[in-house]
């Protein structure tokens, strides 16, 4: 089975892009939803990040209260990388088992952090969002509303861009209307089903 790797920056599109495949019924193994489960109540992952955390980022339902957390690591560069020593292992672990248990020509492997974990070498293609930097930074403020400096700081503790460039496979172009993604994403399924059976 062939495994394509499915990053870019915050506010890039990964998620649209997802979605598109999805529809093509390709199945997309998603590391975000991997980390919400990984720290779902009553997990392990929920309370390591109480014991380091304390109960200010867990909120009354007894869930993990994501936008707090973030508040704190991005502010604190060694907490933030003590939470992914938490995180990371069991959304790798998690995200492992569910492509073990496909049977399928190829999967995509939707990872935000895909290089910053050093995770490359888990896939076979590198499958990049592109776009702007300054277009990253309203989509995301308009979508999580954040002010600026919070967003930049998002994107300073991300790949930067050409970096991301430099490592992918593959490239989709997420700078214009959202009705140009449909048509990528369809050429690129059809160049992995085709690689997929190359594949050995």
């Amino acid at each position: 089975m062939l495994v394509v790797g499915l990053t870019g920056g915050i506010g890039s599109g990964k998620s649209a892009v997802a979605e598109l495949f999805r529809a093509l019924g390709v199945p997309v193994i998603d590391a975000d939803e991997a980390a919400r489960a990984v720290v779902a109540p009553g997990t392990p992952g929920l309370e390591r990040i109480r014991a380091r955390f304390g109960n200010r980022v867990i909120g009354r339902d007894g869930r993990l209260d994501r936008r707090r957390l973030r508040d704190i690591v991005f502010r604190d560069p060694a907490a933030r990388r003590e939470l992914e020593g938490i995180l990371h292992p069991l959304i790798r672990r998690h995200m492992r088992d569910r492509l073990a248990a496909l049977d399928t020509p190829y999967a995509i492997l939707a990872i935000p952090l895909l290089l910053e974990t050093g995770q490359t070498g888990d896939v076979d293609r590198v499958l990049v969002v592109d776009c702007p930097e300054q277009l990253q930074i309203e989509r995301v403020r308009s979508r999580d509303g954040i002010d600026a400096a919070q967003a930049h700081a998002i994107l300073d503790a991300q790949a930067g861009r050409e970096q991301r460039l430099q490592a992918a496979d593959d490239i989709i172009d997420n700078s214009g209307p959202r009705e140009r993604l449909a048509p990528q994403v369809e050429a690129l399924h059809r160049k992995y089903l085709a690689l997929s059976h190359a594949t050995p």
